[in-house]
């Protein structure tokens, strides 16, 4: 049985690297993004919206256990489902990272 071939760490190497090359791209991880999580969505005329009152109900596509999308600029990045955190607030839970294919910006 052969011996599988040493690939050499490029991650590591790019942390020894003080290019500005390198800074830039160790920099690019910084940057904030917004995370949106989306539980559904349910079309209303203009009439409708208008109608909405404090306590309107507006029942949505989704049911309660279906799985949330978690989106960034509109793009499905990951599912997950609502869990409860242990002071009452909300959270998601990842399930499924979704995989890009055929996206040419990357």
């Amino acid at each position: 049985m052969a011996n599988p071939e040493k690939i050499p760490d490029d991650t590591a190497q790019d942390r020894r690297d003080s290019s500005g090359r390198n800074a830039f791209k160790r920099s690019i991880y910084s940057v904030p993004v917004t995370v949106t999580v989306s539980i559904g969505q349910k079309r209303l005329s203009v009439s409708e919206i208008l109608e909405l009152q404090p306590e309107s109900i507006v029942p949505l596509t989704a049911r309660i256990d279906d799985p949330v999308d978690l989106t960034i600029d509109n793009k499905l990045i990951a599912k997950g489902e609502l869990v409860e955190t242990g002071d009452g607030g909300i959270a998601v839970k990842i399930i499924e990272i979704v995989e890009r294919s055929g996206d040419s910006n990357g």
